[in-house]
C-alpha cells in the first residue's frame, strides 16, 4: 500500500499546469530539492534529478523537455534500494550543453550577469501568485511529505540548502501558514502540524482528490477522540462518585457504632441509613430514594461525616 505522501505526490505530478512561468518555478523548486549538478571541462551545466516516485520523475522529464529550445540530451536510470523498503530510485540526466546552460539559468540556477551560481533565492520566479503556488507544489513534490491524520498531523519539507529553506519559510510565511523549523542531521526542516493548515496547504497546490480522505479521516479521528474524551469524563466521575459512596458507608457505620441512633434528628437517621442499604447510589438516586434535593441529601451526608470526623479526633485523644 502506497504512503500517503506517494499517494499526494501522484495526484499533483498529474495538475495539469498550462502557464510557462509556472512550470519554471515548478521545475526550479523540484531541481532545488532534488537535484544535484555537474560541470564538464567545456564549463557546461548538467543535472542528476533523483526521486523515489515514477510520476514526479515523469513530470519533471516532461518539464524540461518542454521547455528547452534546441536538442537536449537525457536518459533514465532505474536502481533498486538496498535499504529495507527496497523501492526503485529514478535518476533523471540532463547531460551538459549550452542548452542545458541556458534553461538554468531560466530556472534562476545561473545568474544572467555570469556571476556564478544562485543558491536558493528565486525571487525572479516567483512574482506572481501563481508561481508562488507553483514553486510550492515543486517543493512539496521534490522533498515533501505529509502523514495520514491518523497518524497524527504532520507535514515537511526537508532540503540541505540553507538559503533555499530560507525561500521556503519567506514564502510560506506570507501565505500565513503557522510554520516551524528545526535541523534534522544536516537538512532544514520546514513543518506544519495544525490540521487545518495542512488542508489549506494540499488544497492551494491542487491536491483535491486526497483531501476527501484526508478530511473524512481527520473527522472521524476527532469523533473518536470526543467519544474517548466523554467515556474518560464519565468513569473519572464514576470513579469519584464510588469513593465518595465508599466513604461515606464506612463513616456512616464507625458513626452508628458508637453512638444510639435515636440521638440523632429523624432525618440524619433516615439519611445514614439509606446510604448504609444503598452503597451504590448516587446522590441523585439517594435524593429520589428519601424523597429530597440533591443538595438537601449532600448537606446531611456532611453534617454526618463531621460527626464522624469528630468522633474520630475523639478517640485518638
Amino acid at each position: 500500500m502506497p504512503s500517503f505522501s506517494a499517494e499526494v505526490k501522484n495526484e499533483l505530478a498529474h495538475f495539469n499546469e498550462t502557464n510557462i512561468c509556472c512550470i519554471r518555478a515548478e521545475l526550479s523548486a523540484l531541481l532545488r530539492m532534488g537535484a544535484s549538478f555537474v560541470l564538464n571541462t567545456k564549463h557546461h551545466m548538467g543535472v542528476n534529478f533523483t526521486t523515489e516516485n515514477a510520476a514526479v520523475g515523469r513530470r519533471v522529464l516532461a518539464f524540461i523537455k518542454g521547455l528547452c529550445i534546441g536538442e537536449i540530451r537525457t536518459e533514465l536510470v532505474v536502481m533498486r534500494s538496498r535499504r529495507l523498503q527496497k523501492n526503485n530510485h529514478y535518476t533523471i540526466r540532463v547531460m551538459p550543453s549550452k542548452v542545458t546552460n541556458k534553461l538554468l539559468e531560466e530556472l534562476g540556477f545561473i545568474n544572467g550577469d555570469g556571476s556564478g551560481f544562485n543558491m536558493g533565492k528565486d525571487s525572479a520566479l516567483l512574482s506572481k501568485y501563481c508561481c508562488k503556488e507553483a514553486y510550492l507544489r515543486g517543493a512539496f513534490l521534490g522533498g515533501g511529505s505529509v502523514n495520514r491524520p491518523d497518524a497524527g498531523y504532520h507535514l515537511e519539507f526537508s532540503t540541505s540548502n540553507y538559503e533555499f529553506s530560507r525561500q521556503m519559510l519567506n514564502l510560506l510565511n506570507q501565505f500565513g501558514f503557522p510554520i516551524g523549523t528545526t535541523t534534522r542531521k544536516d537538512n532544514y526542516v520546514l513543518y506544519l502540524k495544525e490540521s487545518e493548515a495542512i488542508i489549506s496547504f494540499l488544497r492551494m497546490i491542487g491536491a483535491e482528490q486526497v483531501l476527501e480522505e484526508f478530511e473524512s479521516t481527520r473527522n472521524l479521528k476527532e469523533v473518536r477522540n470526543q467519544v474517548n474524551r466523554l467515556v474518560n469524563c464519565e468513569t473519572a466521575n464514576l470513579q469519584k462518585t464510588v469513593n465518595a459512596a465508599l466513604r461515606q458507608v464506612k463513616n456512616m457505620t464507625l458513626l452508628l457504632k458508637n453512638i444510639n441512633i435515636s440521638d440523632l434528628p429523624v432525618v440524619l437517621q433516615e439519611t445514614a441509613k439509606a446510604r448504609i442499604d444503598y452503597p451504590d447510589a448516587s446522590l441523585s438516586e439517594l435524593a429520589q430514594i428519601l424523597g429530597v434535593g440533591k443538595s438537601g441529601v449532600n448537606h446531611r451526608l456532611r453534617k454526618l461525616e463531621m460527626m464522624a470526623l469528630q468522633l474520630k479526633e475523639c478517640e485518638k485523644k
